[in-house]
């Protein structure tokens, strides 16, 4: 746990941590030797020794303010330490994740960082404040104890130490399971918010097909799910926490009953015995506390866990001395190989050249690896061999921003930000002048729907940009290219979903792109990929054919397959269109 919390802290406050970690223990030592001044207090005064008591009481004394120094330091530490965290745990977070491969980013590792986020910061900032300090001390005041009395009186001593162990393998074994079936609850947690999430955006098709008011199947059960994980979780934690407290007391009781047999054998005396009891109790205490909160301590750490393995997913690599790029606008794979898992490639041994200022389309079957080299070039992930070049540099070569500066990315799942129409565009770029601003939205045929909106461009647009069509959204993302002008633009299925007017606008902007810009469509509509200076298509996790659209039309392979199927299931009107 402590070297998570120096992980979720960072290196800036590792020595505020270690600072609070020696107070705490000197506390819980100080705190433990206060019980032992007892003692002889104690023994002074049932033996009538007035001044041997005073002398003692003195040190209790002394023992207990600097114990109180001790706990006031180390709470104090403790809540600027929780403060801290509260105040940098989302920003550090916030700038750790924005160096990691966007391929890192998928919808569970996105969901369990929301989860982790919210939650786990107030878990942590609870360990500082509330947790961690009867925790420590309750493991080591009674370890200082355990050494007082071993000293004071080995026998009784040996059955404390002999006790330890098995109050401690107890704790360990009610803490693993209590973690477990922790890890079990969140999950389930994670997996019903997200089908609450799901069951909200996708009313429209629920209702569409009467679903609307019959419940959702997969929402339903991960709530059925979630309620049997809490409760599961209950049945297991309160037997394990009335165990590890059995355990301590059960310790005690052994304790008493050793002293009793040693003074009726004359062993000891009786008044030692009281004494040593009543220092005895205080090694029971702490270690009963620490047993009832044995529970939340694990659950703790299960999410300083979480916390930290996200701390700890490696940036991605960025070169100590970047190129400069040298062609811009230019793509080049050679013999790159790539898979997501191991052992299944879906690139394999690819190699192609897309020249600047060229339109290129990218055919094939689901699988053969089209939207996986638009994230390559992106460098969503690296590949396992070979090279992907952008600009003439080797994408590893390049600093984020040069590689950013060289590709626009427009997609069919376009994502509008709650914010306004022209500050949806601006993401573009953002110092852009206001006559770039209305070019670009002319080009992709925005300004039609900024006249159409009651806000014109000070309009919102609503999260994910729900007061668009998905048309309009697609006609912003395509703005926002134009507005970039990225010598690189990658188009992924941009057209394919499309209404006939919405298409429209976009071929219009893809035909201004063309004469500025590279660009790299994955396409299935035909006058897209007819328009295409060069085609290639992927078979395997390779290219099988390239060329131009009447070349490899005439070649009769692939393509000409890929085409013929095409023309049959768009019907007379697509025809018609690719006749034209």
């Amino acid at each position: 746990m402590i070297r998570h919390l120096a992980t979720v802290l960072g290196e800036r406050h590792r020595g505020a941590l270690r600072a609070y970690l020696c107070w705490l223990v000197g506390y819980a030592v100080l705190e433990g030797l206060a019980m032992v001044a007892l003692v002889p207090a104690l023994r002074a005064l049932l033996d009538g020794d007035t001044d041997g008591a005073l002398r003692w009481l003195g040190v209790l004394a002394g023992a207990v303010l600097l114990t109180c120094v001790a706990r006031y330091q180390q709470a104090m530490k403790g809540f600027g330490l929780a403060l801290t965290t509260l105040e940098t745990l989302h920003e550090r977070l916030g700038d750790h994740i924005a160096t990691l491969p966007l391929g890192w980013f998928s919808s569970e590792k996105v969901g369990r960082l929301s989860r982790s986020a919210t939650s786990g910061t107030f878990m942590v900032t609870n360990v500082f404040a509330h947790m961690l300090t009867p925790v420590v001390s309750g493991i080591i005041t009674p370890a200082t104890v355990g050494l007082a009395v071993l000293v004071l009186d080995w026998r009784l001593g040996l059955v404390i130490a002999l006790s330890a162990p098995v109050v401690w393998t107890i704790h360990r074994w009610s803490a693993g399971a209590i973690s477990r079936t922790e890890e079990e609850r969140d999950g389930a947690d994670a997996l019903a918010a997200s089908r609450v999430v799901e069951f909200a955006r996708t009313q429209k098709t629920l209702r569409a097909f009467g679903r609307g008011t019959e419940g959702y199947r997969p929402l339903e059960e991960a709530i059925e799910n979630r309620g049997r994980a809490g409760g599961n979780m209950l049945r297991q934690t309160m037997p394990k926490l009335l165990a590890g407290g059995l355990a301590v007391q059960l310790s005690f009781v052994l304790l008493v009953v050793v002293g009793v047999v040693l003074v009726l054998n004359a062993a000891i005396d009786p008044v030692t015995l009281v004494v040593l009891l009543a220092l005895s109790a205080r090694f029971v205490g702490p270690l009963t506390e620490v047993a009832g909160r044995s529970g939340m301590l694990r659950m703790a750490a299960n999410d300083l866990s979480r916390l930290a393995s996200v701390l700890n997913e490696p940036p991605l690599p960025v070169p100590a001395d970047p190129k400069p790029v040298t062609k811009p606008g230019e793509i080049e794979f050679t013999d790159v190989t790539f898979g997501y898992r191991e052992g299944t490639p879906v690139l394999d041994g690819l190699s192609l050249t897309i020249p600047p200022r060229t339109m290129t389309a990218v055919v094939g079957a689901s699988g053969s690896g089209k939207t996986t080299l638009t994230r390559l070039v992106m460098r969503f992930f690296d590949a396992n061999q070979g090279t992907v070049k952008v600009g003439g540099v080797d994408v590893r070569e390049l600093s984020t921003e040069d590689l950013m500066a060289q590709v626009s990315l427009v997609m069919q799942d376009v994502y509008l930000f709650d914010d306004t129409l022209e500050a949806n565009i601006r993401i573009g770029r953002p110092g852009a002048t206001e006559e770039e601003l209305r070019e670009a939205a002319r080009i992709a045929g925005v300004d039609e729907i900024v006249e159409r909106l009651p806000e014109g461009w000070a309009t919102r647009v609503g999260e994910g940009g729900a007061s668009l069509s998905g048309g309009e959204r697609q006609r912003v993302s395509v703005a926002r290219a134009v507005l970039k002008d990225a010598p690189i633009v990658l188009l992924d299925e941009a057209t394919a979903a499309l209404d006939p007017a919405n298409e429209r606008h976009v071929q219009n902007a893809l035909h201004t792109l063309m004469s500025r810009s590279t660009l790299l469509v994955i396409a299935h509509q035909l006058p897209t990929v007819v328009a295409a200076d060069q085609i290639l298509v992927l078979d395997g996790g390779r290219v099988a054919e390239s060329g131009r659209h009447a070349d490899l039309l005439a070649a009769g392979g692939r393509y000409a397959e890929f085409w013929n199927r095409r023309r049959r299931g768009s019907g007379w009107r697509l025809v018609a269109e690719a006749d034209a």
